[in-house]
């Protein structure tokens, strides 16, 4: 069986937060109320305990119990689909989260880099990524690429020549990268999935030949997206530039008070309470949530996903 073509990340898959209580301790009962507002939202598909889910801050108990509990949620929703991120600087963990994910029911693996001891040639990242697709051989694996927070750069498009003939169940990339160049040679490469991983780029995505993209502003911004993907389609490029630009305007007011910690209070003004950041991510006060909400209000973004 090729498992490449038993998954595809196509739409909008969204890197889901992982919900905290006040005092920063997992909260494994907020995961359906995410579930719930993703799925009325219009999205079918999650990523998590990647890098919005805040995985380099999560011990390896708390990464299993949320893969279960998400696993749980998603058989309570016929159709909802869970994909589990299982990288780690140590390859042994990575290896254990991995084969826990297809014990649990996830669709599918995907893995970043380990980035301490850094692989320095695409031969010794194809080494660790066999390592981890093997311990979950009945998930399609998607290498996830995110240079600017690995700090591993290398070519995409040589990982995917070089890893199709040690990983039977490579499936493609999750494509965390602003190289549009780098990534329509990796379309070009054979028939790989690769869902885009830039949101703020998702229509110069599109252009250059996505399907799918992962995302963490699809948690609050589902519809906008959805909008976007659905102009492009049907050829309407001004209303898909405009929906584009709005979702840069939102993630521009984001950073600017600390993307991670606005996220979340975001999703407590929807209703969704994903609880604070964990250190050292910051979270914001109860006044700078009232700062953030006045701004986006400002913005129009209340209007944008009714």
């Amino acid at each position: 069986m090729n498992l490449a073509n038993t998954v595809r990340l196509h739409s909008i898959v969204a890197a889901t937060h992982t919900p905290f209580h006040a005092d920063g301790s997992l909260n494994l009962g907020g995961v359906e109320r995410q579930a719930a507002h993703l799925w009325a939202a219009g999205v079918r598909t999650v990523f998590i305990g990647g890098t919005t889910g805040e995985s380099a801050s999560l011990t390896l108990d708390e990464r299993m119990e949320l893969a279960v509990r998400w696993c749980e949620v998603a058989r309570e929703v016929a159709g909802m689909r869970v994909v589990v991120h299982a990288g780690a600087n140590c390859i042994a963990d990575a290896r254990a989260l991995a084969a826990h994910a297809e014990k649990v029911g996830a669709v599918a693996v995907s893995a970043l880099a380990p980035s301490y001891f850094k692989p320095r040639t695409v031969d010794l990242l194809v080494d660790c990524c066999a390592e981890i697709a093997a311990a979950a051989p009945g998930l399609p694996f998607y290498y996830y690429d995110i240079p600017a927070l690995t700090g591993v750069v290398l070519p995409p498009r040589e990982f995917l020549e070089k890893a199709s003939g040690r990983i039977p169940n490579l499936a493609g990339l999750k494509f965390t990268n602003p190289d549009l160049m780098a990534y329509l040679q990796c379309l070009r490469a054979g028939d790989w999935d690769i869902p885009w991983g830039l949101d703020e780029w998702m229509l110069g995505a599109l252009a250059t030949g996505a399907r799918g993209a992962v995302g963490s502003s699809f948690n609050f911004a589902a519809p906008l997206y959805l909008g976007l993907m659905a102009a492009f389609e049907r050829g309407d490029l001004a209303a898909a530039r405009e929906a584009q630009y709005r979702s840069t305007q939102l993630i521009a007011l984001l950073a600017r008070h600390g993307y991670m910690g606005a996220a979340k209070a975001t999703m407590a003004m929807l209703g969704v309470d994903v609880g604070p950041a964990r250190l050292p991510n910051a979270s914001l006060s109860a006044e700078q949530a009232r700062i953030l909400r006045g701004e986006l209000e400002a913005l129009g973004f209340f209007g944008w996903i009714a």
